[in-house]
């Protein structure tokens, strides 16, 4: 009754008093659809089908699950007759999506229409993001890109148009940031075609990486396939505060478990130091983890989660996500006494900043001890370029608190010694930090806006500053520093870090 009264009042709110005319059960029939996004208004969330299938595992297992367990058991093809032991059996799971990145998509869809099939059968978006170079900056580099690109663009527009495919065209943003604004949600199990796709974690979702035959697969209609994975347990006691920031979560993380202790399993955030943390931030945490091999990051549902959802728009009255997740919260969070594989504790109180690196993610180093370090190691210490964004830390709030940092710099007459670019994740955070100043402020300390894609995460840098072979020094905020990545110098020492420590 309670949804029912929500829903009823905020019918009347946007349609006036003649909403009363609405028999109860239409009401409620509108109350149970609520569709996955503005843009498929006719594909529904389906937590009544997953509540299901937890309860069928649940009996069949007799011990409590954990949210991990929940999400992907929930998605079984046939959760009656599945075998279910974590790391060993295979398992045949129903997505409810599919996600491809431009440079993936296009082998991706040459397959799907050798199928011969005239639409997907899940839905699926196409993002284009990973063909754009860095180089003179936003404008001038998405420019370039259309042009050097046009075939590829034109195929995967036309392509998506005919099979039912949703289309981000170029300068539309990083697909892992699209989907956290309009797609993603919590519980739902999402299969991607790029490693990072873990970044819907943040939002309570199963979101895996994956090749772009099994997205194929999953948009023929066809079960997929993933091995039981195991469970890793991060709990998480204290709050963040000062400098310390979700990237030092997953930074501190990384040096626990290398870059291959999370192979094969699940890593599931949780505790009472969850709630310190903004979706975006464990966005971040979840995005990262795919530097030590998991096979995905998740968070349970909070009200972090609920705020972000209702600050994108997806708690209207003909949009209830954020409503209907609190409904069905019970299947969003770990059932209590849930076990894990393996066990992680971590402080937030005593949890410091860090930069990691150089030439692996996983060589975790204090902030306040990476200087002495420098020295005895022979790192580069004059810091070459400075770069904030990728998929990993390019939301509002990272471009915010690098902004807040630049802005006590310019109080103080200072400006930027090393280069500096700046790459928002979405052309909704690009416009939203013009509008608010922060992207004059970063174009003030001296920093160049890049176009909203990889760009330097991923090697789309035309570098001009340093010849190859050339020993220098980098920071950023990216997710991967390995040798050659960025810029494709083996000399590069590359360091990840938070936005704010790194600017």
């Amino acid at each position: 009754m309670a949804s029912y009264c929500l829903l009823a009042g905020r019918l009347q709110q946007a349609l006036g008093h003649g909403a009363r005319k609405y028999h109860i059960s239409a009401v409620l029939c509108q109350r149970a659809k609520v569709a996955m996004s503005h843009f498929e208004t006719n594909e529904y969330i389906n937590y009544e089908k997953v509540e299901k299938n937890i309860d069928i595992v649940r009996k069949r297992l007799d011990r409590p699950l954990t949210l991990s367990e929940k999400i992907v058991y929930g998605h079984l093809d046939d959760p009656v007759k599945q075998d279910i032991v974590r790391g060993k059996t295979y398992l045949r799971l129903r997505p409810d999506r599919v996600a491809m990145q431009d440079a993936t998509a296009q082998m991706a869809m040459l397959q799907f229409i050798s199928s011969g099939l005239p639409r997907v059968a899940v839905p699926s978006t196409i993002h284009c993001d990973h063909l754009i170079e860095a180089q003179f900056g936003g404008d001038k580099d998405l420019k370039r890109a259309k042009d050097i690109n046009h075939e590829v663009y034109n195929f995967l527009a036309t392509a998506a148009a005919k099979y039912g495919v949703g289309f981000w065209k170029p300068g539309s943003g990083i697909i892992h940031q699209i989907i956290l604004e309009n797609y993603a949600y919590p519980g739902v199990l999402l299969i991607g075609t790029d490693s990072h796709t873990p970044n819907g974690g943040g939002l309570g979702g199963i979101c895996i990486g994956v090749g772009g035959a099994d997205a194929v697969d999953v948009m023929a209609g066809i079960p997929w396939e993933l091995k039981c994975p195991k469970v890793i347990g991060v709990k998480l006691t204290g709050r963040l505060s000062g400098w310390t920031s979700p990237k030092d979560v997953i930074l501190k993380v990384a040096g626990i478990l290398t870059v291959k202790g999370g192979t094969g399993a699940i890593v599931e955030y949780h505790g009472p130091g969850v709630d310190s943390i903004s979706c975006t931030g464990m966005a971040t945490i979840c995005n990262m983890g795919a530097e030590i091999g998991a096979t995905t990051s998740v968070f349970p549902y909070n009200h972090r989660m609920k705020k972000y959802l209702e600050k994108t728009g997806r708690s209207g009255v003909f949009l209830e996500i954020a409503s209907l997740s609190e409904e069905f919260k019970s299947s969003l969070v770990p059932d209590a006494g849930a076990e894990y594989d393996q066990l992680i504790e971590i402080n937030l109180d005593e949890l410091k900043p860090y930069i990691n690196g150089p030439f692996t993610p996983d060589l975790a180093n204090p902030v306040s001890e990476v200087g002495t370090i420098a020295e005895q190691k022979g790192w580069p210490l004059d810091i070459r370029v400075g770069l904030i964004g990728s998929c990993t830390n390019s939301s509002y709030e990272d471009m915010g608190r690098a902004a807040a940092v630049a802005k006590q710099a310019l109080a103080h007459g200072l400006k930027c010694k090393s280069q500096f670019t700046i790459t928002p994740g979405s052309e909704q955070i690009r416009a939203t930090i013009e509008r608010d100043g922060y992207a004059a402020i970063l174009r003030d300390v001296g920093g160049l806006v890049l176009a909203n894609a990889c760009g330097p995460c991923i090697g789309q840098w035309d570098r001009k500053d340093i010849k190859k072979g050339e020993k220098n020094t980098i920071v950023t905020s990216y997710n991967r520093n390995f040798t050659g990545r960025n810029d494709a110098n083996p000399e590069t020492h590359a360091f990840v870090t938070s936005p704010e420590v790194f600017t």
